[in-house]
C-alpha cells in the first residue's frame, strides 16, 4: 500500500496567505489514503510547520478521489494493547492539534472519508463534499471497534449543533438531534452491512456545510473558507442539545440486540462512548476512545474482523483465479421472467450497467407492471436525493416489456429467473439459442439446480454461467457466479467484469448442488428442523444459531426467503446427499401453506444441545464443500457466508471460528484453515 502523505503549500487569497494541505499517496491512485504511523508523523510535521505561520485559513482536500480511508489496518493484526491504546492518543494529540489551530479550517471532501479520515474531517471547522461523495462514514464497529480517533465524540456535538450561515446557491442542513444522528453513523449504519452514506445525506444530516459539483469543489469551497474568514465567523459551534442521550442509547441497544444478541461487544461500547459525550469533556472522551479501542483491537472480535476484512475486500479477485482474457462489452440486457426477484435484478441492471433492458414473462401485464416498479423505484430514488434528475429521467426509458421471445434479439446478457424448474429453465435456454447471437451470455439465477444441466443440449454450452443473486438484490453483495465445466473463458471473464460493474461482490464457485449459501443454509436448516420435529420450539432453535451472531432469527429468514423456496433448495439437495438433507416434513407443511402439529416434548433438545449439533454440521459440510473443490479455499467460502448469508465479520466468517473454538478438528480430526 503507498504511503500516505500530507503536503502543504501557501495560496495567496484577497485576504491573505492562506494554507493548503494535501493528503496523497504514492500509490498514484490505485489505493485509498491510509492514515499508518508514516502517515501520522507526516500530519505531525505539518501541523508543526502551520503553528509557525501567521496565515488566515487552511483548506484541507484529498487526492485521486480519496479524502482519508481510516488507519492503516495492515499495522493491526496482533497488536498489543498499549500499541492500540498509543495509536488512538497519538491521533487524538494530532485531530486535536489541527481543531485548535487559530484559524478558520475547512474540509472539502473530494472522495472516500470513513472512519479516521471522516474523523479528521470533524476537527475542522467546516466541511464541504463533492455532489459524487457515496462514501462517508464509521465502519469501526462493523469491524469489532468503535471510532477512535474522536468519532464518538464529535459527531453528537457536532451533528446536533446549529448550521453555520449559508454560502451562495447552497442548501444547508436543517437542526437535527445529535444523538440520534451519531448512534445512526456510528453504530447502526456498519450493523447494515456497513451502510456509508453519499454527499447530500450527509448535508441533510448536517455532517457537511455545503456541497458542490466535484469540477467545482475546491474553487467554492476555498471561496466559502475566504467568506467565513471575512465574517470574522468563530471557531466552534453552538453546542448540540444531547438532553435526549440517554433514551436514544436504550431504544438503540434494544435494536443492538435484536441484530448481534449480545454476541458483539463493539455496538455496545460505542453506545456508551456515544452517551458519555454528554457529560463529559472533549478530553475525557477521548481517554474512554483510548480505553475503549485498547481493549477491543487485540480481542478475538476485532482480531477475526480483520482477517474477514481482508479475505471480502482485497482477496476477492485473486481468490477466483479469473481467466486472462478480455470480457465481452455488455450493451443491452435480457430478463426472463418479471416476478419480485426478476424485477429488482432488472433495476440493478438499469442503475448500474445503464444500458437497456428487457423483460418478458409469460403473463405480458406482468411485465408492463415490473416495468412501472422499476420506473417508481428510480422516482423515489430521486424523491430521496439518492439520483440526478436528468439520470433518473434518462434510466426510467432503458427499462422496456417484450412481448414475446424475439424482444431478446441483438442481447449481449439474458439472466433467466423464472421458477425453479430445471425443465422450464432448459426452455428458456433453448428457445433462447435461435435468438441471440452466439456470443450472447446466457445467465441462470438459480439458487439450487444444476447449471450443467440447463446448458445440455445447447449448440454453445460454453456461454452458460450462473449468477446467483441473493435477495434482498440491493442489500446483500454477493454474487455467485457459477461456473460449469463447459463455461468458456470469455464467458467467466465477462460474467465477473459484469458483477463488478454492478458494484457487486462475485466469487466463483463450481456448479455444484446449493452451490455454497444454500448448501451451508440448508444444512443449518436441516439440523434446526430436525430439532423441532423432536420437540423443540422454534424459539429454541433460534436462539441457538443467532449464537452464531447471525443477522437475524433462522425463522425470520425463512419467511424472507419463502418456505417453498427453501423445501425446493432442501429437495434438490436431498437429491445429492440423502443422509445429510433428510426431507422435513414441518417444512414441507410450512412451504404447502399448513401449520404444522407440533407438540413440546419433555425430552426436547436443550438450546445447548441444538448449537453444538449445528456448529458441527456446518463444520461438516465445510470441509466437504473444500474437499470436492466447489471454491478453491477456507478464505472463499468465508466470503460467501460474509457475503451473502451474514454471517458476522467479527466471526471472522466461519472457519477460522469452527477452527478457533476446536469444533473443526472435532468433526474431523484438522483445521479447515484460513487461507
Amino acid at each position: 500500500m503507498g504511503a500516505t502523505q500530507f503536503s502543504l503549500e501557501r495560496l495567496e487569497t484577497r485576504v491573505g496567505p492562506v494554507g493548503r494541505v494535501t493528503i496523497e499517496n504514492d500509490s498514484r491512485g490505485a489505493r485509498p489514503n491510509t492514515f499508518g504511523e508514516a502517515a501520522l508523523r507526516s500530519l505531525e510535521e505539518v501541523l508543526g510547520r502551520l503553528r509557525a505561520r501567521d496565515w488566515r485559513g487552511l483548506l484541507l482536500t484529498g487526492s485521486a478521489g480519496s479524502f482519508g480511508a481510516g488507519a492503516d489496518v495492515e499495522e493491526f493484526p496482533g497488536i498489543t494493547q498499549e500499541r492500540a491504546r498509543e495509536g488512538s492518543r497519538a491521533g487524538h494529540e494530532l485531530f486535536g492539534r489541527l481543531r485548535d489551530l487559530p484559524f478558520q479550517t475547512l474540509a472539502a471532501i473530494d472522495g472516500v472519508a470513513l472512519g479516521g479520515g471522516l474523523e479528521l474531517a470533524l476537527h475542522c471547522d467546516h466541511r464541504t463534499a463533492a455532489s459524487d461523495v457515496r462514501q462517508l462514514g464509521f465502519p469501526e464497529v462493523f469491524l469489532g471497534l468503535v471510532p477512535a480517533w474522536g468519532g464518538t465524540q464529535l459527531a453528537p456535538r457536532l451533528l446536533g449543533a446549529s448550521c453555520v450561515p449559508p454560502h451562495a446557491g447552497t442548501q444547508l442542513a436543517p437542526r437535527l438531534l445529535g444523538a440520534e444522528s451519531a448512534v445512526r453513523l456510528v453504530v447502526e449504519s456498519p450493523l447494515r452491512q456497513n451502510r456509508t452514506i453519499g454527499a447530500e445525506e450527509a448535508l441533510a444530516l448536517g455532517l457537511v456545510d455545503a456541497v458542490f459539483p466535484p469540477e467545482e469543489l475546491l474553487e467554492r469551497s476555498l471561496e466559502l473558507l475566504l467568506e467565513r474568514i471575512e465574517e470574522g465567523a468563530g471557531k466552534r459551534r453552538p453546542a448540540a442539545d444531547l438532553a435526549d442521550v440517554a433514551d436514544v442509547v436504550r431504544r438503540a441497544r434494544a435494536r443492538v440486540d435484536d441484530t448481534v444478541n449480545g454476541q458483539a461487544p463493539a455496538p455496545y461500547r460505542a453506545l456508551a462512548l456515544i452517551e458519555g459525550a454528554a457529560r463529559w469533556s472533549l478530553e475525557e472522551g477521548y481517554r474512554a476512545e483510548e480505553d475503549a479501542v485498547a481493549e477491543l483491537l487485540p480481542g478475538p472480535e476485532a482480531q477475526a474482523s480483520l482477517y474477514a476484512f481482508d479475505v471480502v475486500e482485497r482477496r476477492l479477485e485473486r481468490l477466483a483465479s479469473l481467466p486472462a482474457v478480455e470480457p465481452r462489452p455488455i450493451g443491452r440486457v435480457g430478463i426472463v421472467g418479471a416476478g419480485l426477484m426478476a424485477t429488482q435484478l432488472a433495476t440493478l441492471f438499469v442503475r448500474r450497467l445503464r444500458v437497456p433492458v428487457v423483460l418478458t414473462d409469460v403473463d405480458p401485464d406482468r411485465a408492463t407492471q415490473a416495468v412501472e416498479a422499476i420506473r417508481a423505484e428510480l422516482d423515489g430514488l430521486l424523491a430521496r436525493g439518492r439520483l440526478r434528475e436528468e439520470d433518473a429521467r434518462g434510466l426510467r426509458e432503458l427499462a422496456v416489456a417484450g412481448a414475446a421471445i424475439e424482444a431478446y434479439a441483438g442481447c449481449d446478457l439474458v439472466l433467466e429467473a423464472v421458477f425453479e424448474e430445471l425443465a422450464a429453465k432448459r426452455e428458456v435456454f433453448a428457445g433462447l439459442e435461435p435468438v441471440v447471437s452466439p456470443e450472447c451470455l446466457l445467465a441462470t439465477n438459480t439458487s439450487a439446480l444444476s447449471v450443467t444441466a440447463m446448458a445440455d443440449g445447447l449448440a454453445h454450452p460454453g456461454r452458460v454461467v450462473g449468477l446467483h443473486f441473493f435477495n434482498p438484490v440491493a442489500v446483500l453483495p454477493l454474487v455467485e457466479v457459477v461456473r460449469t465445466p463447459a463455461t468458456d473463458d470469455a464467458t467467466l471473464a465477462t460474467a465477473w467484469a459484469i458483477v463488478s460493474r454492478l458494484r457487486k461482490r462475485g466469487v466463483v464457485v463450481r456448479d455444484a448442488p446449493g452451490f455454497v449459501v444454500n448448501r451451508m443454509l440448508t444444512r443449518q436448516s436441516t439440523v434446526l428442523m430436525s430439532a423441532v420435529e423432536r420437540g423443540a420450539s422454534f424459539e429454541a432453535t433460534d436462539e441457538a444459531a443467532l449464537r452464531l451472531g447471525l443477522p437475524m432469527p433462522p425463522s425470520a429468514l425463512l419467511a424472507m426467503v419463502g418456505p417453498r423456496v427453501a423445501n425446493h433448495v432442501l429437495e434438490a439437495l436431498h437429491d445429492a446427499w440423502p443422509d445429510r438433507f433428510p426431507l422435513s416434513p414441518v417444512l414441507r407443511s410450512l412451504a404447502e401453506g399448513e401449520l404444522p402439529a407440533l407438540e413440546p416434548r419433555d425430552d426436547a433438545p436443550s438450546v445447548d444441545a441444538i448449537h453444538e449439533e449445528l456448529l458441527e454440521a456446518l463444520a461438516d459440510e465445510a470441509r466437504r464443500i473444500l474437499d470436492e473443490g466447489v471454491v478453491e479455499s477456507a478464505a472463499a467460502l468465508d466470503a460467501c457466508l460474509i457475503l451473502g448469508a451474514g454471517f458476522p465479520f467479527f466471526r471472522g466468517g466461519l472457519t477460522p471460528y469452527l477452527d478457533r473454538t476446536g469444533i473443526s478438528e472435532r468433526v474431523s480430526g484438522r483445521l479447515l484453515g484460513t487461507g
